[in-house]
């Protein structure tokens, strides 16, 4: 790289070629994936500006491509975490508008802090992480790891039409995922000390809690309505909920999924500590 950039460049690509070649015969490899997405990563700095978004793109795949095999890869995780805050420098300094399908830069930070705090949950020890963290974690939704708004059916209702469907209020901790009343992040109520609150016993509020979780997953099904889809299953049913896009769906299904992991290798008070310290 010092001094010889195109040189540089070109063993780039050989190394992701190889990679590439490496994933086609061992496809359950997350390594191979997360070396692919490290090369790309490298690639992407010393390329043109105008190819750099796109290659980082694809490096965004291939580490959300080996947490998806392994959830417990540390690694993978806070790869995802850096690749996701660095889009999110270079979309601060450009000052170009996002497309429908791009996050904005807050958005991308935050989505950054979620894979970085998911790391140093799952590896509390490795001070890389407990620095990185220190970098992002007033970029998180203190006191939880992930908000939105996600479209969800009637309670005890999954099959009701789709015009009473209802745009909800979402929020994920440690514990579960829950809808609520939205309260602006500026409040002084809700601060960094706040713990959240739970769902009244006997409330029709919707939560899905992290233990009760069997499987997270994206669903294409037209009998949905329209927008990114995904669907919890729990041991009392199915919760079948609807994002703007797919690329939000996503974020969800990792947030939800890394959350899971952290909760089945006893990490979760990590977790804990990180949004309500």
């Amino acid at each position: 790289i010092r001094g010889r950039t195109k040189e540089a460049e070109e063993l780039w690509k050989q190394a992701c070629l190889k990679y590439d070649k490496s994933v086609q015969l061992n496809w359950t490899s997350p390594q191979a994936l997360n070396n692919w997405g490290l090369a790309l990563q490298e690639l992407g700095a010393i390329v043109p500006l105008k190819e750099k978004r796109a290659i980082v793109k694809v490096a965004i795949k291939k580490f959300r491509a080996a947490i998806r095999l392994r959830f417990d890869f540390h690694r993978a995780v806070y790869n995802l975490g850096t690749v996701l805050y660095g889009l999110a420098e270079d979309t601060l300094r450009s000052g170009r508008r996002p497309s429908t399908h791009e996050g904005s830069a807050p958005e991308l930070y935050s989505a950054s802090a979620v894979y970085i705090a998911a790391a140093h949950s799952l590896k509390p020890d490795y001070s890389v992480y407990r620095s990185a963290l220190r970098l992002v974690r007033s970029m998180l939704p203190l006191p939880y790891l992930k908000v939105g708004y996600l479209t969800v059916p009637p309670i005890g209702n999954p099959l009701a039409p789709h015009s009473d469907w209802i745009k909800q209020w979402f929020v994920l901790d440690h514990e579960a995922l829950y809808q609520m009343e939205k309260v602006d992040q500026r409040s002084p109520t809700l601060g960094a000390s706040s713990s959240p609150s739970k769902a009244p016993e006997g409330s029709h509020t919707r939560r899905v809690e992290v233990h009760d979780i069997v499987c997270v997953s994206p669903t294409a099904d037209l009998s949905l309505p329209p927008g990114g889809c995904f669907v919890a299953d729990t041991p009392s049913g199915q919760h079948f909920m609807i994002a703007d896009n797919w690329e939000a769906v996503d974020g969800w299904v990792d947030a939800i999924r890394l959350v899971y992991t952290i909760f089945v290798r006893g990490k979760s008070e990590a977790l804990a500590t990180v949004l309500t310290a």
